[in-house]
């Protein structure tokens, strides 16, 4: 069983991935399909101002978790623990590879066209059903690296 500082770490990052678990899962169960039950034109525009409105608050958390998981590396090479090294580096792992580089190189490239878009021209119509599969494809990867992160996370305090 791991303690000290790896036991506030583990504990940190399971919670955070979690957290970070339950808004990917939220949005892909909740608000995309909602989203997706709008005419194109209301949906480019919902989208548009979901992301405008979530960029503080969500990336201090998403960022957040983000050095969080950075900072357990960093503490686990330098220093090996005994005990949990390997899951708190795959919890990390999960979550820079699966939650952190997915968004950026799959989620955030989508955002931004769609932002480019003006809501109801013939241009976001036919980009919009496009976008929401392929965004939300991402995001339940983002959601399912999450949940897993956190999974390991708990099974370092184990």
């Amino acid at each position: 069983m791991i303690d000290g500082p790896y036991l506030v770490l583990a504990v940190l990052g399971a919670l955070v991935t979690g957290l970070m678990t339950g808004v990917f899962c939220a949005f892909s169960v909740l608000v995309m399909r909602g989203l997706a039950a709008l005419p194109p034109a209301q949906g480019v525009a919902a989208m548009n101002a979901i992301n405008s409105s979530a960029i503080p608050a969500f990336m201090v958390l998403f960022l957040g978790a983000a050095a969080l998981c950075a900072v357990i590396v960093v503490v686990t090479f330098v220093l090996w623990p005994d005990d949990g090294a390997v899951h708190l580096l795959l919890g990390s792992a999960l979550y820079l590879c699966g939650a952190f580089g997915v968004t950026v190189t799959a989620n955030v490239p989508r955002n931004e066209a769609l932002a480019k878009l003006e809501p109801g021209t013939p241009e976001a119509v036919t980009y919009w059903p496009a976008y929401l599969r392929q965004w939300t494809r991402w995001n339940h990867v983002r959601a399912v690296a999450s949940a897993a992160s956190a999974l390991v996370y708990v099974l370092a305090l184990v």
